[in-house]
Protein backbone atom coordinates (compact mmCIF):
# COMPACT_ATOMS: atom_id res chain seq x y z
CA UNK A 1 0.00 0.00 0.00
CA UNK A 2 1.20 3.74 -0.40
CA UNK A 3 0.32 5.87 2.37
CA UNK A 4 -0.20 9.37 1.49
CA UNK A 5 -1.02 12.97 2.61
CA UNK A 6 -3.30 15.58 1.54
CA UNK A 7 -2.18 19.26 1.95
CA UNK A 8 -5.68 21.42 0.90
CA UNK A 9 -8.96 20.16 1.62
CA UNK A 10 -10.93 22.39 -1.03
CA UNK A 11 -13.25 21.65 -4.11
CA UNK A 12 -10.32 20.23 -5.94
CA UNK A 13 -8.77 17.34 -3.86
CA UNK A 14 -13.34 16.78 -2.60
CA UNK A 15 -14.10 16.37 -6.29
CA UNK A 16 -10.90 14.54 -7.33
CA UNK A 17 -8.13 13.65 -5.08
CA UNK A 18 -9.67 12.39 -1.91
CA UNK A 19 -12.31 10.21 -3.57
CA UNK A 20 -9.76 8.83 -6.12
CA UNK A 21 -7.42 8.08 -3.56
CA UNK A 22 -10.27 6.11 -1.66
CA UNK A 23 -11.38 4.26 -4.59
CA UNK A 24 -7.80 2.82 -5.51
CA UNK A 25 -7.01 -0.37 -4.07
CA UNK A 26 -3.44 0.50 -3.34
CA UNK A 27 -3.65 3.69 -1.57
CA UNK A 28 -4.38 4.61 2.03
CA UNK A 29 -4.92 8.38 3.48
CA UNK A 30 -2.93 8.38 6.29
CA UNK A 31 -3.71 12.27 7.08
CA UNK A 32 -4.84 15.66 5.55
CA UNK A 33 -4.60 18.99 6.53
CA UNK A 34 -6.49 22.53 5.25
CA UNK A 35 -5.69 26.12 6.71
CA UNK A 36 -9.75 25.56 7.14
CA UNK A 37 -9.64 23.61 9.99
CA UNK A 38 -13.16 22.94 10.46
CA UNK A 39 -12.99 21.58 6.64
CA UNK A 40 -9.65 19.58 7.94
CA UNK A 41 -11.86 17.85 10.39
CA UNK A 42 -14.69 17.34 8.54
CA UNK A 43 -12.43 15.56 5.73
CA UNK A 44 -10.54 13.58 8.24
CA UNK A 45 -13.91 11.94 9.30
CA UNK A 46 -15.28 11.46 6.44
CA UNK A 47 -11.99 9.63 5.14
CA UNK A 48 -11.47 7.69 8.34
CA UNK A 49 -8.00 9.21 8.92
CA UNK A 50 -5.86 11.91 10.93
CA UNK A 51 -6.75 15.41 10.67
CA UNK A 52 -2.90 17.15 11.27
CA UNK A 53 -2.44 20.50 12.99
CA UNK A 54 -0.01 22.09 10.11
CA UNK A 55 1.37 20.39 6.69
CA UNK A 56 4.95 20.45 8.64
CA UNK A 57 3.31 18.35 10.77
CA UNK A 58 2.18 16.09 8.38
CA UNK A 59 5.26 16.20 6.18
CA UNK A 60 7.24 14.77 9.73
CA UNK A 61 5.02 12.18 9.75
CA UNK A 62 7.15 9.40 9.10
CA UNK A 63 4.40 6.99 7.38
CA UNK A 64 3.37 8.92 4.67
CA UNK A 65 5.09 8.58 1.56
CA UNK A 66 4.03 10.76 -0.88
CA UNK A 67 1.43 13.88 -0.70
CA UNK A 68 -0.99 15.76 -3.02
CA UNK A 69 -0.65 19.52 -3.12
CA UNK A 70 -4.25 21.02 -3.61
CA UNK A 71 -3.72 24.35 -2.40
CA UNK A 72 -3.48 28.02 -4.45
CA UNK A 73 -0.97 28.67 -6.55
CA UNK A 74 1.01 30.96 -4.74
CA UNK A 75 1.59 27.54 -2.26
CA UNK A 76 2.71 25.46 -4.77
CA UNK A 77 6.42 25.97 -4.77
CA UNK A 78 7.24 25.97 -1.13
CA UNK A 79 4.98 23.05 -0.08
CA UNK A 80 6.54 21.03 -2.77
CA UNK A 81 10.46 21.80 -2.21
CA UNK A 82 9.23 21.10 1.26
CA UNK A 83 7.45 17.85 0.87
CA UNK A 84 10.63 16.53 -1.70
CA UNK A 85 13.18 17.98 0.98
CA UNK A 86 11.35 15.47 3.69
CA UNK A 87 11.51 12.49 1.40
CA UNK A 88 7.90 12.49 0.24
CA UNK A 89 7.03 11.89 -3.63
CA UNK A 90 4.81 14.75 -4.85
CA UNK A 91 1.56 14.99 -6.81
CA UNK A 92 0.92 18.75 -7.30
CA UNK A 93 -1.97 20.08 -8.90
CA UNK A 94 -1.02 22.78 -12.03
CA UNK A 95 -0.23 25.34 -12.31
CA UNK A 96 3.09 23.78 -10.94
CA UNK A 97 4.32 27.67 -10.17
CA UNK A 98 4.01 30.96 -10.26
CA UNK A 99 7.48 31.87 -11.83
CA UNK A 100 9.61 29.83 -14.04
CA UNK A 101 12.43 29.99 -11.38
CA UNK A 102 9.53 28.38 -8.81
CA UNK A 103 9.03 25.62 -11.60
CA UNK A 104 12.60 24.97 -12.34
CA UNK A 105 13.42 24.76 -8.51
CA UNK A 106 10.83 22.28 -7.74
CA UNK A 107 12.35 20.34 -10.56
CA UNK A 108 16.01 20.41 -9.32
CA UNK A 109 14.41 19.53 -5.44
CA UNK A 110 12.71 16.21 -6.55
CA UNK A 111 15.84 15.57 -8.50
CA UNK A 112 18.04 16.33 -5.85
CA UNK A 113 15.97 13.96 -2.80
CA UNK A 114 15.65 11.63 -5.57
CA UNK A 115 11.50 11.72 -5.52
CA UNK A 116 9.35 11.74 -7.91
CA UNK A 117 7.16 15.22 -8.61
CA UNK A 118 4.37 14.58 -10.65
CA UNK A 119 1.80 17.24 -12.40
CA UNK A 120 -2.16 16.72 -11.85
CA UNK A 121 -2.59 16.98 -16.38
CA UNK A 122 -5.62 14.74 -15.99
CA UNK A 123 -6.00 15.77 -19.92
CA UNK A 124 -3.09 13.67 -21.44
CA UNK A 125 -5.07 11.09 -19.72
CA UNK A 126 -8.53 11.05 -21.35
CA UNK A 127 -9.67 8.00 -23.37
CA UNK A 128 -9.76 10.27 -26.11
CA UNK A 129 -6.70 11.93 -26.03
CA UNK A 130 -4.41 9.18 -25.65
CA UNK A 131 -5.66 7.31 -28.65
CA UNK A 132 -5.65 11.01 -30.57
CA UNK A 133 -1.50 10.61 -29.32
CA UNK A 134 -1.83 7.10 -30.33
CA UNK A 135 -3.07 8.03 -34.32
CA UNK A 136 -1.39 10.52 -34.24
CA UNK A 137 1.90 8.99 -34.35
CA UNK A 138 1.20 6.47 -37.03
CA UNK A 139 0.33 9.18 -39.87
CA UNK A 140 -3.41 9.14 -39.02
CA UNK A 141 -3.44 13.16 -40.52
CA UNK A 142 -0.47 13.33 -42.02
CA UNK A 143 1.75 16.24 -40.70
CA UNK A 144 0.50 18.60 -38.76
CA UNK A 145 0.17 22.05 -40.11
CA UNK A 146 -1.76 23.59 -38.06
CA UNK A 147 -4.48 23.65 -35.23
CA UNK A 148 -6.83 24.84 -32.49
CA UNK A 149 -7.38 24.07 -29.00
CA UNK A 150 -9.69 26.07 -26.90
CA UNK A 151 -11.20 25.61 -23.14
CA UNK A 152 -14.00 27.89 -22.08
CA UNK A 153 -16.24 28.02 -19.12
CA UNK A 154 -18.14 30.80 -17.05
CA UNK A 155 -15.38 31.16 -14.53
CA UNK A 156 -14.15 29.36 -10.90
CA UNK A 157 -16.83 31.05 -9.08
CA UNK A 158 -19.24 28.20 -10.16
CA UNK A 159 -16.19 25.69 -8.77
CA UNK A 160 -14.97 27.13 -5.47
CA UNK A 161 -15.79 25.28 -2.47
CA UNK A 162 -16.81 28.82 -0.77
CA UNK A 163 -19.65 30.60 -2.41
CA UNK A 164 -18.24 34.20 -2.48
CA UNK A 165 -14.63 33.27 -1.73
CA UNK A 166 -12.77 33.03 -4.92
CA UNK A 167 -8.84 32.66 -4.84
CA UNK A 168 -8.33 32.26 -7.95
CA UNK A 169 -9.45 35.89 -8.34
CA UNK A 170 -6.84 36.91 -5.77
CA UNK A 171 -4.00 37.77 -7.40
CA UNK A 172 -1.41 37.46 -4.48
CA UNK A 173 -2.89 33.39 -4.28
CA UNK A 174 -3.55 32.87 -7.86
CA UNK A 175 -0.69 35.05 -9.35
CA UNK A 176 -2.01 34.60 -12.75
CA UNK A 177 -6.02 34.02 -13.82
CA UNK A 178 -7.43 31.55 -16.84
CA UNK A 179 -4.02 31.34 -18.56
CA UNK A 180 -2.78 29.13 -15.16
CA UNK A 181 -6.35 28.11 -14.63
CA UNK A 182 -7.47 26.33 -18.42
CA UNK A 183 -4.70 27.80 -20.59
CA UNK A 184 -2.04 25.36 -19.07
CA UNK A 185 -4.02 22.50 -19.98
CA UNK A 186 -4.38 23.16 -23.17
CA UNK A 187 -0.83 24.24 -23.61
CA UNK A 188 0.26 21.24 -22.33
CA UNK A 189 -1.71 19.21 -24.19
CA UNK A 190 -0.18 20.65 -27.43
CA UNK A 191 2.66 19.23 -26.89
CA UNK A 192 1.85 16.12 -25.52
CA UNK A 193 -0.46 15.27 -29.36
CA UNK A 194 2.29 16.75 -31.42
CA UNK A 195 5.06 15.55 -29.54
CA UNK A 196 6.73 19.02 -30.21
CA UNK A 197 7.91 21.98 -28.20
CA UNK A 198 6.16 24.99 -28.43
CA UNK A 199 9.40 27.55 -29.59
CA UNK A 200 7.78 30.67 -29.43
CA UNK A 201 4.34 32.68 -28.32
CA UNK A 202 2.29 35.69 -29.48
CA UNK A 203 -0.49 36.59 -27.45
CA UNK A 204 -3.40 38.96 -26.16
CA UNK A 205 -4.18 38.19 -21.87
CA UNK A 206 -6.26 40.58 -20.33
CA UNK A 207 -9.25 41.17 -17.88
CA UNK A 208 -12.45 41.42 -20.11
CA UNK A 209 -15.31 40.72 -18.16
CA UNK A 210 -14.91 39.30 -14.35
CA UNK A 211 -15.59 42.40 -11.54
CA UNK A 212 -15.19 42.54 -8.23
CA UNK A 213 -18.26 43.38 -6.00
CA UNK A 214 -17.37 47.22 -6.23
CA UNK A 215 -17.11 46.88 -10.22
CA UNK A 216 -13.50 47.35 -10.91
CA UNK A 217 -12.02 44.59 -12.57
CA UNK A 218 -10.71 41.91 -11.26
CA UNK A 219 -6.70 42.08 -11.15
CA UNK A 220 -5.83 38.45 -13.16
CA UNK A 221 -6.37 37.76 -16.58
CA UNK A 222 -10.02 36.00 -17.87
CA UNK A 223 -8.93 35.38 -20.99
CA UNK A 224 -6.04 34.26 -23.01
CA UNK A 225 -5.63 33.85 -26.92
CA UNK A 226 -2.48 32.53 -27.78
CA UNK A 227 -0.37 31.83 -31.10
CA UNK A 228 1.90 28.96 -30.59
CA UNK A 229 4.73 28.20 -33.01
CA UNK A 230 6.20 24.76 -32.52
CA UNK A 231 9.56 23.40 -33.26
CA UNK A 232 8.89 21.74 -36.66
CA UNK A 233 6.93 24.90 -38.03
CA UNK A 234 3.35 24.40 -37.21
CA UNK A 235 1.32 27.08 -36.06
CA UNK A 236 -2.04 27.24 -34.16
CA UNK A 237 -4.37 28.61 -31.38
CA UNK A 238 -4.72 28.18 -27.96
CA UNK A 239 -7.93 30.00 -26.50
CA UNK A 240 -8.93 30.10 -22.59
CA UNK A 241 -11.79 32.47 -21.35
CA UNK A 242 -13.57 32.39 -18.18
CA UNK A 243 -16.50 34.62 -19.77
CA UNK A 244 -17.78 31.36 -21.65
CA UNK A 245 -21.93 31.64 -19.97
CA UNK A 246 -23.48 29.05 -22.67
CA UNK A 247 -22.08 25.32 -22.88
CA UNK A 248 -18.48 24.89 -21.68
CA UNK A 249 -16.31 24.34 -24.49
CA UNK A 250 -13.00 22.07 -24.61
CA UNK A 251 -11.69 21.03 -28.01
CA UNK A 252 -8.71 20.87 -30.14
CA UNK A 253 -8.60 20.26 -33.69
CA UNK A 254 -5.59 19.25 -35.21
CA UNK A 255 -4.60 19.73 -39.19
CA UNK A 256 -2.19 17.99 -41.30
CA UNK A 257 -1.42 17.04 -44.55
CA UNK A 258 -3.51 14.33 -44.90
CA UNK A 259 -6.30 15.35 -42.91
CA UNK A 260 -8.56 16.58 -40.44
CA UNK A 261 -8.41 14.99 -36.38
CA UNK A 262 -11.72 16.89 -34.18
CA UNK A 263 -11.57 16.17 -30.51
CA UNK A 264 -14.62 16.72 -28.12
CA UNK A 265 -16.20 19.03 -31.16
CA UNK A 266 -19.12 16.50 -31.00
CA UNK A 267 -21.35 15.53 -28.31
CA UNK A 268 -21.77 12.19 -30.26
CA UNK A 269 -18.41 11.58 -31.34
CA UNK A 270 -15.19 12.39 -29.26
CA UNK A 271 -12.76 11.83 -31.93
CA UNK A 272 -13.50 12.23 -35.88
CA UNK A 273 -11.05 11.77 -38.78
CA UNK A 274 -11.74 13.26 -41.95
CA UNK A 275 -9.33 12.43 -44.76
CA UNK A 276 -8.48 14.30 -48.12
CA UNK A 277 -9.97 11.65 -49.94
CA UNK A 278 -13.47 11.65 -48.20
CA UNK A 279 -13.02 9.04 -45.85
CA UNK A 280 -14.56 9.60 -42.65
CA UNK A 281 -13.54 7.87 -39.33
CA UNK A 282 -16.13 8.11 -36.28
CA UNK A 283 -14.77 7.23 -32.61
CA UNK A 284 -17.01 6.63 -29.67
CA UNK A 285 -14.60 6.91 -26.56
CA UNK A 286 -15.91 9.25 -23.92
CA UNK A 287 -17.11 12.61 -23.04
CA UNK A 288 -14.64 15.12 -21.30
CA UNK A 289 -15.73 16.15 -18.01
CA UNK A 290 -16.96 19.89 -17.19
CA UNK A 291 -17.43 21.37 -13.97
CA UNK A 292 -20.97 20.30 -13.89
CA UNK A 293 -19.72 16.70 -14.77
CA UNK A 294 -17.12 15.31 -12.59
CA UNK A 295 -15.83 11.91 -13.70
CA UNK A 296 -12.41 9.98 -12.57
CA UNK A 297 -9.64 11.74 -14.15
CA UNK A 298 -7.03 8.84 -13.54
CA UNK A 299 -4.12 11.14 -12.37
CA UNK A 300 -4.14 9.64 -9.03
CA UNK A 301 -4.20 5.74 -10.82
CA UNK A 302 -1.43 6.72 -12.83
CA UNK A 303 0.26 7.78 -9.65
CA UNK A 304 -0.15 5.67 -7.44
CA UNK A 305 0.45 2.90 -10.23
CA UNK A 306 4.56 4.83 -10.66
CA UNK A 307 4.92 4.55 -7.38
CA UNK A 308 4.25 0.83 -6.62
CA UNK A 309 6.34 0.26 -9.77
CA UNK A 310 8.98 2.89 -9.12
CA UNK A 311 8.55 4.14 -12.58
CA UNK A 312 9.24 7.87 -13.15
CA UNK A 313 5.78 9.65 -14.00
CA UNK A 314 4.96 10.44 -17.80
CA UNK A 315 3.68 14.10 -16.37
CA UNK A 316 6.49 14.62 -14.69
CA UNK A 317 7.97 18.10 -12.89
CA UNK A 318 10.90 17.87 -15.52
CA UNK A 319 7.92 17.53 -18.68
CA UNK A 320 5.32 19.78 -17.61
CA UNK A 321 8.14 22.29 -17.09
CA UNK A 322 8.43 22.63 -21.02
CA UNK A 323 4.62 23.84 -21.03
CA UNK A 324 5.42 26.42 -17.89
CA UNK A 325 8.21 27.98 -19.89
CA UNK A 326 5.47 28.38 -22.81
CA UNK A 327 2.55 29.91 -20.45
CA UNK A 328 4.96 32.15 -18.95
CA UNK A 329 6.33 33.34 -22.82
CA UNK A 330 2.84 33.93 -23.56
CA UNK A 331 2.12 36.51 -20.29
CA UNK A 332 5.37 38.27 -21.23
CA UNK A 333 4.11 38.73 -25.24
CA UNK A 334 1.39 40.10 -24.04
CA UNK A 335 2.98 42.60 -21.62
CA UNK A 336 5.46 43.78 -24.26
CA UNK A 337 3.06 43.19 -27.58
CA UNK A 338 6.13 40.94 -29.04
CA UNK A 339 6.54 37.74 -29.93
CA UNK A 340 8.76 35.85 -27.46
CA UNK A 341 11.15 32.87 -28.48
CA UNK A 342 11.29 30.29 -25.78
CA UNK A 343 15.16 29.08 -25.34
Amino acid sequence: MIHVGIIGCGKIAQSRHLPEYAANKDAVIDGVYDINTKRAEETAELYNTKCFASWKQLLADPSIEAVSICTANSTHSTLTISALSAGKHVLCEKPMGITLEECENMVAAAKRNNRFLMIGHNQRLTRTHQKAKELLCKGSIGEIRTFSTSFRHSGPENWTIDPGQVWFFDKEKASMGVMADLGIHKTDLIQFLTGQRISQVTAQIGTLDKRKPDGSYIEVDDNAFCIYGLENGAVGTMTASWSCYGPEENATVLYGTEGVMYLYTNPACSLIIEKKDGERILYELDQIQTNDSQTRSGVIDVWIECLKRNNPPAMSGEEILHSMRAVFAAIESAETGTTVKIR
